[in-house]
C-alpha cells in the first residue's frame, strides 16, 4: 500500500513511517525542511518535499499521485492563531480536496479529544486550536472520502507498552505516541474500518484486539 503522510517528519508521523516500511507498504513521506528527507529515507519513506501551507490544491493532488491513502497527522504545536489556521485549518481541507483529486479515497486524520484541556485554565490559543479540528473533523466527516478520524489523548513520549484503550467515546486520558502511531498502522490494514470517529488512550487491551473489536 502506497500511503501518503502529510506530517511525516513530526513525532506521530515519524513512527508510522517507520511501522508501514517494516510492514512492507511504501510510506510517501511530505516534508518541510530539506534535511528531513534523508532521515525519512534512513526509516524506509519515499520522501517527497512540500509545505502544506504553501502548496495548491493541484500541486498537493500532484504529489499524492499514485497514493491508496493520505494520513494527515501534521500541526502548527500551538505555533499561533495564523499558524494553527493554516496547518490544522486551511492544511486539512486542502488535503481533502488534494485526496479526491488524487483518487486516494482513504484518508485518515489524527484530530483531539474533546476534553483535552478542560482542567486547565482556559486559553484563547488553545480554544482556537480545538475549535479549528472540531470544524476540520466535520469538513473530513462530510465528504464522500472512506475516512477514520482517530482522536489521541494527551501525547506523551514514553516508550507504548502495546495495550490502549480505543472505542467510539472514551474517559480521557493519556495515549503515547508509539500506540497512535500503531493505531494508525492497523487502520489502514483494516479496511473495515470505514467512516467512524475513534478515541484512544493508553489502556489495557493489545492494539490488534481493540482494533479487531471496532471492525
Amino acid at each position: 500500500m502506497n500511503v501518503f503522510i502529510i506530517g511525516a517528519a513530526g513525532k506521530v508521523g515519524s513512527r508510522l513511517v517507520s511501522l508501514l516500511a517494516e510492514a512492507g507498504h511504501v510510506p510517501l513521506a511530505m516534508h518541510r525542511k530539506s534535511e528531513q528527507a534523508q532521515i525519512l529515507a534512513d526509516k524506509g519513506a519515499t520522501p517527497v518535499a512540500g509545505d502544506i501551507t504553501a502548496l495548491s490544491v493541484d500541486e498537493l493532488a500532484e504529489r499524492m499521485d499514485g497514493a491508496d491513502a493520505v494520513v494527515f497527522s501534521a500541526g502548527a504545536g500551538g505555533a499561533g492563531y495564523d499558524l494553527t489556521q493554516a496547518v490544522d485549518g486551511d492544511g486539512l481541507v486542502k488535503a481533502v480536496a488534494a485526496a479526491r483529486k488524487a483518487g486516494a479515497t482513504r484518508f485518515l486524520l489524527v484530530s483531539a479529544f474533546p476534553e483535552a484541556g478542560r482542567d486547565a485554565e482556559p486559553k484563547e490559543g488553545f480554544e482556537n486550536y480545538m475549535r479549528i479540528k472540531k470544524l476540520t473533523d466535520a469538513h473530513l466527516s462530510q465528504s464522500d472520502l472512506d475516512w477514520v478520524i482517530a482522536r489521541p489523548g494527551t501525547l506523551s513520549s514514553e516508550g507504548g507498552d502495546g495495550t490502549i484503550a480505543l472505542g467510539l467515546a472514551l474517559p480521557y486520558g493519556n495515549v503515547s505516541r508509539d500506540h497512535v502511531a500503531q493505531v494508525l498502522a492497523g487502520i489502514l490494514e483494516r479496511p473495515q474500518l470505514s467512516r467512524v470517529i475513534l478515541e484512544l488512550t493508553d489502556g489495557d487491551t493489545p492494539v490488534a484486539d481493540a482494533l479487531d473489536a471496532m471492525v
